[in-house]
């Protein structure tokens, strides 16, 4: 309570009244998988498929950037996704653990390029020698020396790999002043320098100017990548398990497990490990949804024994899509790719357009010229109740996604969109009530919790999000003392229950017609 002991005119602020609980986004993929170049172990927020060209591509002759790893699917992913109405995304670059910090299966980087000398380009003056993280490009710079009067025979080297970049200004080849090879092994953490054993004076041994580049050895599917290098750990804030730190994530993709398969880097159970690494963390995390892709070149028949035999897998915070689709390859071939990272944009795109509790389903699939394995409806009526979502070509329609249903035995969980509007809902009301913590817990504070959760259902039964012809019908929130008796309050606790009546897609539309003699009037 404020004082007032001596007359005047006080202002107080109080409660402005109603908290509004603001919905959280939904429409944010995360890409764990392979690339040419790129930040490794970590994840990244790419905005936009330039970004992720700028990112992950490999920097080649003529500055430009390839972003396309030979043998690898992340790259395809991520351009499906943001071509299906993705919007953000963050990429996780894999890297096996034992190359890490320049090394590579116990050995330095041996990745380096020869300058050469300014009197003759087939001479060379020194040898730039990589020792930062082996799986990244190296561009080097050489530029005329700075300054007024800069001492004869020296030079400025720059050095940049991703977004680190180092400057050593006005260093030379001689024993005085700045030597290159001294400056840089005291201070950088990406290269190494060895100078030539050369002749002749020394300002024509100085380097010729220009750009060189450190090319990465990553040039395709690493043979010895484990499981454990997709799942990762949250400490290094790798794999899957680094993405805890990205709160907005609400879809989770590995493109490139399958890349790592038919490379013969991982065989079936290592799939299965992964993918079960996938679905724990979205169900650890509670708050996003696990999107699986098939092993190559499945029949449907030999889906479905993999579904419900080999993986088994039962968890209503994982989808499966069936089967891979082609799309124009880099070289202007068709190719075939997982379909996870295009159901991702899927989902993202109908978020935009329709909201969360729309199943992403019925929806084109942009980019995609076929589904690589034509399914029946008959193949599809096996397939469809065990939660594999079929991808199937329309004449007329083009390809589309035809299933909207989940991993889960639980009728209840049966649908994707059921899923991700709980977990939008539970999302925004734990953002939306962080003010309740340590408020004095009294009927007061229940009726607040009431009115503002109240406030944000009425919101979503009026968007059609919720079932039902009167909120009373749609929802209902809970909160009083008989939740919360003396002893549960006396632990310092607050419960609230929270009942909804989602909105379940019309997966079956039967029209039943009959003959009828229509009489007159």
């Amino acid at each position: 309570m404020p004082e007032y002991l001596s007359p005047g005119v006080y202002i107080q602020e109080v409660d402005s009244g109603p908290r509004p609980i603001e919905g959280v986004g939904t429409a944010c993929a995360a890409f764990v998988g392979l690339a040419p170049a790129g930040p490794t172990n970590q994840p990244v927020l790419v905005t936009n498929w330039s970004q992720y060209v700028d990112t992950y591509g490999a920097l080649e002759e003529g500055g430009r950037r390839n972003p396309h790893l030979p043998g690898g699917f992340l790259s395809h992913a991520v351009h499906g996704y943001f071509l299906n109405g993705g919007g953000r995304c963050y990429v996780t670059r894999v890297a096996p653990s034992d190359r890490a910090n320049g090394q590579r299966d116990g050995k330095v980087n041996p990745a380096a390029v020869q300058l050469p000398s300014r009197s003759s380009k087939a001479v060379p003056s020194l040898t730039i020698r990589a020792v930062g993280d082996p799986n990244q490009d190296i561009e080097i710079e050489v530029q005329p020396p700075s300054g007024e009067t800069p001492p004869e025979g020296t030079f400025t080297l720059r050095v940049k790999m991703g977004s680190t970049e180092e400057t050593f200004d006005n260093v030379n080849l001689g024993k005085r002043g700045k030597n290159v090879t001294d400056t840089v092994a005291a201070t950088s953490k990406l290269v190494t320098i060895v100078e030539e054993q050369a002749t002749g004076p020394l300002a024509e041994r100085v380097p010729e100017v220009g750009s060189y580049l450190i090319k990465s050895h990553q040039t395709a599917i690493q043979p010895k990548i484990l499981p454990l290098d997709f799942s990762g750990s949250v400490d290094d804030r790798s794999g899957f398990e680094g993405l805890q730190i990205a709160e907005d994530v609400t879809m989770v993709c590995c493109p490139d497990l399958m890349s790592a398969y038919q490379a013969g880097a991982i065989d079936r159970d290592g799939v299965k490990t992964v993918q079960l690494a996938m679905i724990n963390h979205c169900e650890q995390m509670g708050d996003r949804m696990a999107i699986i892709d098939p092993l190559p070149d499945l029949s449907p028949q030999e889906v479905k024994a993999w579904r419900q035999s080999e993986t088994n897998y039962d968890s209503k915070y994982a989808a499966l899509y069936y089967p891979w689709v082609t799309i124009g390859g880099p070289d202007g071939r068709p190719m075939a790719v997982p379909p996870s990272g295009h159901m991702a944009g899927i989902y993202a795109r109908n978020d935009n357009e329709r909201g969360v509790h729309k199943a992403p389903a019925n929806e084109v699939v942009r980019g995609a010229l076929a589904a690589v394995t034509p399914i029946t409806k008959g193949e599809q009526d096996t397939l469809n109740p065990i939660g594999v979502n079929c991808i199937r070509s329309f004449a007329g329609r083009g390809v589309r996604v035809w299933g909207a249903r989940t991993l889960s035995s639980d009728p209840a969980w049966r649908y994707i969109n059921v899923r991700r509007l709980f977990n939008f809902v539970e999302k925004s009301i734990e953002m939306g009530t962080q003010w309740v913590v340590f408020e004095p817990n009294n009927p007061d504070l229940w009726a607040r919790i009431r009115r503002d959760v109240g406030a944000f259902l009425t919101g979503l039964w009026r968007e059609g999000m919720l079932f039902g012809q009167t909120p009373s019908e749609a929802f209902f929130v809970k909160c009083d003392e008989e939740l919360n008796p003396s002893d549960v309050r006396d632990r310092g606790q607050l419960f609230i229950d929270i009942g909804l009546a989602p909105v379940k897609p019309a997966e079956f539309v039967i029209f039943r017609l009959s003959q009828y003699s229509g009489g007159g009037a």
